[in-house]
């Protein structure tokens, strides 16, 4: 006989069985079950206006998508369709940057690390950086890594010294890999040390060919010895802008005559030391494809060779692809454009956006960098001769902030686009420049400018659902779901 409360063990311990059962893999759940576990997706939106009333501001109201018909214009989203994968997204942090941040209190300098580098909360995420090997021109002062008396040669370069980045670049740049440790970092010399070159002066002259085995080991060098202060270089460009002698410092260096320096000196060194940093040619302006394109088309230097680097002083975006289409196996990498002092912020939000967070990414690009990360109000320190009215991406006077136009402009891609990402196909409806992605975490990133003059609806359509969204005039918008 069975007591009440045995009857209610044994039906308890049915039930179990039997929900058990339901639950192995494979088996189908009830309706009832996957109604209540399913969601309906809704993107967030970032926005910034013109006006600046809205700077990468996170809008309260999330966006549904819904099987409703799309209405209007109507950007199509097909990740079926991939392109190039993302590598970040960044600022150039120049000696004279670090130099800013550095003189910064510690608590304040700390807070505003964690701001551009971290991911959390309002966060901007950076995640790519350019450094330059030696002095740019927006540090304070002219030098190599070995610089000697006139006259002097150091072939073994036996005097070859980091000493100059341990002041600031080297402290500031422990802290941001403190806060981001897998920010990759890519290397641009400006100039070799003067004793390398044919005019013996820091701005323009051309590198001796008997000093190309010596300038190789200079790069190792210099790679080996930021591993050992705990930085890792990712990649290197062999001469900041190599067509542009007039700069200081700077270098003239030909195609015919980096494709020499590649496989008959730096290649083969690389090789032997065992380097898995990436070199990149030509760092250059896009009106000159064939530059890149001549050096890959030299058998000899192409194994060597990862990919081509662009600015946009001139020459079109589309010029990017051209090279790509030449050589689809190598990359194709965005890594440097200025904002003039005092910058104009509707114009520079408009332009960059379109030209390069979007244009860049729809023409291969895996980077996109700002020129630079800081400067003063007076937009110092530069070299004798250097860019005096470079505009950084914040104006730091002392431990007071001013976010600029650079600023806002990689945030809206750095925060999301995280390195991994992959571009996917978008459709570009009227007026709606933009450009989408894939993130390693499976979100989708679609980042859209309105050029028109008016306010914009419109859809966004992806596996068959859409968004409805509108975006101010001049505005930037973007979307993650």
């Amino acid at each position: 006989m069975l007591f009440p409360s045995h009857r209610g063990l044994l039906l308890g311990l049915a039930l179990l069985a039997f929900n058990a059962e339901a639950q192995k893999p494979g088996r189908p759940q009830p309706k009832a079950s996957r109604a209540t576990t399913a969601k309906t997706a809704q993107a967030a939106l970032w926005l910034t206006t013109p006006d600046k009333t809205r700077l990468f501001q996170l809008q309260p109201a999330k966006l549904p998508f819904s099987a409703a018909p799309a209405k209007g214009l109507t950007i199509e989203v097909d990740e079926k369709k991939t392109f190039q994968p993302i590598d970040g997204f960044g600022y150039c942090l120049t000696g004279g940057s670090a130099m800013l941040l550095h003189r910064m209190g510690a608590t304040e300098r700390a807070k505003l690390l964690r701001e551009l580098f971290g991911t959390a909360g309002n966060n901007i995420g950076v995640s790519y950086l350019r450094l330059s090997i030696g002095a740019s021109d927006l540090d304070d002062r002219v030098f190599s890594y070995d610089d000697l008396p006139a006259g002097e040669t150091d072939p073994t370069l036996a005097k070859f010294s980091l000493a100059p980045d341990r002041e600031h670049l080297l402290p500031v740049l422990r802290e941001i890999l403190a806060i981001n440790p897998s920010i990759k970092i890519l290397g641009s010399p400006w100039s070799p040390p003067t004793w390398m070159k044919t005019n013996g002066e820091s701005k323009g002259g051309s590198l001796k060919p008997e000093f190309y085995d010596a300038y190789a080991q200079y790069f190792i060098k210099y790679i080996q010895g930021m591993k050992a202060e705990g930085v890792r270089i990712d990649a290197i460009t062999i001469q900041n802008e190599p067509l542009h002698p007039g700069n200081n410092p700077s270098l003239l260096m030909l195609a015919e005559q980096q494709a020499e320096f590649i496989k008959r000196s730096l290649g083969p060194a690389f090789r032997a030391a065992k380097l898995d940093t990436k070199i990149i040619v030509y760092d250059h302006n896009a009106d000159r494809p064939d530059y890149p394109i001549t050096i890959l088309n030299d058998k000899e230097a192409r194994q060597y060779v990862d990919g081509s680097a662009f600015h946009l002083y001139a020459g079109p975006i589309e010029a990017l692809s051209q090279v790509h289409d030449a050589h689809p196996d190598k990359s194709v990498y965005f890594t440097e454009q200025w904002i003039g002092a005092p910058g104009k912020f509707a114009g520079d939000l408009a332009w960059h956006t379109k030209t390069l967070i979007i244009g860049a990414t729809r023409n291969w690009a895996r980077t996109v960098l700002e020129w630079n990360l800081a400067a003063d109000p007076q937009q110092n320190p530069h070299t004798p001769g250097g860019c005096t009215e470079c505009l950084g991406a914040i104006t730091l006077a002392g431990n007071a902030v001013t976010r600029n136009p650079a600023y806002y402009i990689i945030a809206h891609a750095s925060k999301f686009v995280r390195p991994g990402s992959v571009r996917i196909a978008s459709t570009t409806p009227g007026k709606l420049p933009n450009v989408a992605f894939r993130t390693p975490n499976g979100s989708r990133v679609v980042i859209v400018y309105n050029e028109g003059t008016t306010a914009q609806p419109f859809s966004i359509r992806h596996q068959g659902k859409q968004l409805r969204t509108t975006l101010p005039a001049g505005a930037v918008g973007t979307y993650v779901w």
